[in-house]
């Protein structure tokens, strides 16, 4: 069974940085997506960036493209998301999930759906 865990959520200041960590463990599967999603107050779980664990084929989120970087450490199953000039918009609970394939990113998001194993979220607060 698939487990993730995030980490490195805090509070910054509007055009701060800061790094999220997520690791992933128990996957029986050698090419997957792992994906981060952002969730506001009031507002549904959104697509932010993923990679694909075999060839680090990248997606990112519109919002987020030149601003946040995706890497993967696969020697240690570990997913960082670089997250530079940060916004009060970015706030939110950031999750981390994986899922059991990979993704070819044809579409314009990624969705929860495509993800079956999820982490417990780290919170980001961005203040103005």
């Amino acid at each position: 069974e698939m487990q993730v865990v995030e980490s490195g959520g805090g509070l910054v200041q509007a055009g701060e940085a800061l790094t999220l960590s997520c690791v992933v463990s128990g996957s029986d599967y050698d090419d997957y997506a792992i994906a981060w999603f952002r969730q506001a107050p009031g507002k549904a779980r959104a697509g932010i960036s993923a990679i694909n664990t075999d060839d680090h084929s990248t997606f990112y989120a519109d919002s987020v493209k030149g601003r946040f970087t995706i890497s993967m450490d696969n020697a240690k199953s570990t997913v960082f998301l670089q997250m530079n000039m940060l916004k009060p918009e970015d706030s939110g609970i950031y999750y981390c999930a994986a899922s059991v394939h990979r993704n070819e990113f044809y579409e314009p998001t990624i969705e929860p759906f495509e993800f079956q194993a999820w982490g417990q979220g780290t919170q980001v607060t961005v203040s103005s």
